[in-house]
Parts: structure tokens; sequence; C-alpha cells
């Protein structure tokens, strides 16, 4: 029998099957969750990835000069969206006001951080400061004007930036649209992709983005049971505090974007390049690894909205969330 072998590649198949439920019951072993009783396996996948950063990262310098633990390219994490589950980490408390909040900011192409500053989410106003833009040689940008980031290119891809309070309406290609108008006139496109990466425009970006592009995909496209998906791609995975966000930001899009086409959510599956641990979040860290994870929330859409830039916080309800407490953390800027 040889590799090529139908039933070759069956047995291969196979044997990987079972080393993965085998890995999985180690993971859960290791984390003192008992064999039979309700697990989050999903979650787990987390803590596997920090303990492989914390127990074998190789030491890197970095741009802010923290330094880090890192490994290149880690296993995919996947998340099942279906039934209202929400991979809202349990391990410490992840703030979702602040996750959703930047998302819409993000879906409404808007670049002023002092939108989420008087929201009281501050997630920005370290790269925006003052003392920051200046020290990227951003010297005339106004402060919280975060540049062509994100959203603004999901929205306006290709247009001229000029600043955070001009009027870019109709301007650019609007990537995010033609997403929602291809998923519901040709669901089966291979081309549904998201990108934040613009290399001409990096040097106008109060910050490079981490999370650079993301495919969605429809299952059983035209079927009652019709799901959205999304994979993405970050370049940079800030373990200790960005990768909680990103899993739940881009989550909350899938289903939102399921919700404004009329699908079901169906999975989200995370591919990462560099993922790290910043040094000076290792004692946190290790803190949260020695935790046992507790079930997922559920989130729900209160009411139809047609137009996904109509969202706002009041239309979503987040239920059975129970996280252990925050555990601080220092954003390196």
């Amino acid at each position: 029998m040889t590799l090529n072998d139908p039933q070759a590649k069956k047995l291969k198949t196979e044997d990987d099957a079972n080393a993965e439920i085998t890995d999985i019951k180690c993971e859960i072993s290791r984390h003192g969750v008992e064999s039979g009783s309700q697990q989050n396996l999903e979650e787990l996948q987390y803590l596997d990835l920090l303990s492989q950063v914390l127990d074998s990262g190789e030491r890197r310098s970095d741009r802010t000069n923290t330094g880090t633990l890192a490994i290149f390219a880690p296993p995919q994490l996947r998340f099942d969206l279906s039934n209202n589950k929400y991979p809202l980490l349990t391990t410490k408390k992840v703030f979702f006001r602040a996750i959703a909040e930047e998302l819409f900011f993000f879906i409404r192409g808007q670049t002023n951080g002092n939108i989420l500053l008087k929201k009281g989410i501050k997630i920005w106003s370290g790269n925006g400061s003052r003392e920051y833009l200046d020290s990227i040689g951003l010297t005339d940008r106004r402060e919280h004007d975060l540049g062509p980031v994100y959203g603004w290119q999901w929205r306006h891809f290709g247009a001229e930036y000029v600043d955070c309070e001009t009027d870019y309406s109709g301007a650019g290609y609007d990537q995010l649209q033609r997403i929602i108008d291809t998923i519901k006139s040709n669901p089966t496109d291979r081309r549904m992709i998201l990108s934040a990466w613009n290399p001409a425009d990096l040097g106008k970006m109060a910050l490079p983005p981490c999370h650079m592009f993301a495919q969605f995909y429809v299952e059983a496209p035209g079927s009652k049971d019709a799901r959205l998906s999304c994979q993405f791609y970050q370049r940079s995975c800030d373990i200790g505090l960005g990768v909680p966000f990103n899993i739940a930001s881009y989550a909350l899009l899938t289903i939102m974007l399921a919700h404004v086409t009329d699908l079901k959510p169906g999975h989200l599956i995370y591919c990462m390049g560099d993922a790290h641990v910043y040094l000076n979040h290792i004692e946190a860290l290790q803190e949260q690894r020695s935790r046992i994870p507790r079930q997922f929330p559920t989130l729900t859409i209160n009411k139809k909205i047609e137009n996904i830039e109509d969202f706002e916080f009041e239309d979503l309800q987040l239920s059975g969330y129970d996280p252990y407490t925050k555990i601080e953390m220092k954003m390196a800027v």
C-alpha cells in the first residue's frame, strides 16, 4: 500500500484525527478539567497557544522596545458561532462594549479617535496621542486623528486621505458594502475579501493594521441552513491584550453580516503570523493560563436591522457571560 492509495489516505486522516483528540485530552488534563464535565474546548485553544508562547517562544525585540516571546504561524483557532454562541473569553473579563463600539467605528469608516473617547473607549488613545503621532513623524496631524486605518480602508479603499473631518461619501472603493451585495447576489463567490492593508497608506496611519484581511464564505447557499463563515489573517498578534478582542470583534462582524444578509452565523477561523506575549505581560498571563475556562456566553440581536451602519450597542444582548476577574495588562505603544 502506497501513500497515494485511498486506503492509506483514509488511515492518515484517521491518525490525524486521533492525534488531535489526544492533544485535546492532554490539554483538558493540563488545565485541570475532568473528563466527562462540560468543557469549553474552544477557549482551551487560546490557552494552549498562550502556553506554547510562554513555554517555548523565542525572545525578540519589537517596535515598542518592550520585548516579546514569540512564535510564528501557530495552528488556526476555530470557533463555532451557531446557536448564538459568542467566543468572548472567560478566563479574564473582556470589555465587550469596547469591542462593539470599536467595530461600529470601523464599519462607519470613522478615523476620529475622539468619537471613541467620548464613549469611554480608550483603546486608541495611546496611538492617537500628540506625543505618539509626533514620534512617528505625523507632526501635522491633529491629536486623535488616526489616519486611514482599518474602517476607512474597508469603506474608502484607494481614496485620498485628508483628515478625520473630511466627508468621504462615495470616495474610494467600498469593500464592505460590496461583500454584503455579493453575499446576497452571488454567495459562492470566492472574492469576498475585506482588506485593511494598503501599502500606499501605511505611512499615514497611526498604526498599520494588525488584522489585515478577512475572507467570507457562505455554506449551503440557498438553503434554510445557509451560514456565513469568516477566516481572517493577522500579521501581529498580541496574545494578552489584542487576541481576545480580535476573536470577539471578527465573531461580531460575522454575526452582524449574517444578520443583514439573512443568513445564520457559521464559523470563525483565526490565522496568525507573529504571535507574541509582551515581557511585561508574562506574570499576568501565567495567572490567566491557570484558570479553567467557563462556557462562552450567547449573543443575540434585539431587532431586525437592514443597514450594517445602523447597529448600536443597545441592539446587542449578551447573556450568560460569567468570566473570572479582570487581569490588568499595560498596552505597549
